[in-house]
């Protein structure tokens, strides 16, 4: 899988983070901060580039990481066609694939360790978004809500 990765900062946690993606047979396409020579290296670049390349389709999924992971979620999710989940445990990252069709992890680099970070890497590889048949007719509707709400706003003027 090609997974697009983008940060405002490199430091431990995104060195694991990089080794782990590639141990698991990942392509990874990098921005920001973890990225040689990338200028971009401000949050709402960083983390906007990685959902970018998403809702293209050069990447399959992205990853976004700032200090809290707030920011980059916020960045990402302002790109069409990305739903970017912030998430502090495996639980929260399995809950984003099943219920939310989360495309982007987010991740803060202060809260997150290194285990944790194992830990919501394999809940989130492990857990397909479900689709079509797999999925509850209430949760078709709420994704459904979460298109509506994007195509409503998606020429909305920013303010």
């Amino acid at each position: 899988m090609r997974i697009a990765v983008g940060s405002d900062e490199a430091n431990e946690l995104t060195r694991v983070l990089l080794e782990e993606l590639r141990l698991r047979g990942h392509e990874l396409v990098l921005f920001g901060a973890v990225a040689d020579g990338d200028p971009d290296v401000d949050w709402p670049l960083a983390a906007s580039r990685a959902a970018e390349a998403v809702a293209r389709g050069e990447a399959d999924e992205g990853i976004v990481c700032c200090w809290t992971g707030t920011g980059a979620s916020i960045a990402a999710n302002k790109v069409p066609g990305i739903r970017a989940a912030l998430c502090h445990d495996a639980y929260t990252a399995r809950g984003a694939r099943i219920w939310n069709h989360a495309n982007v992890l987010a991740l803060s680099l202060r809260l997150v360790s290194i285990p944790v970070l194992k830990e919501i890497l394999e809940a989130w590889f492990s857990t397909p978004v479900h689709e079509g048949e797999a999925q509850s007719e209430w949760n078709r509707q709420q994704i459904e809500r979460l298109r509506d709400l994007e195509a409503r706003y998606l020429c909305a003027p920013a303010k």
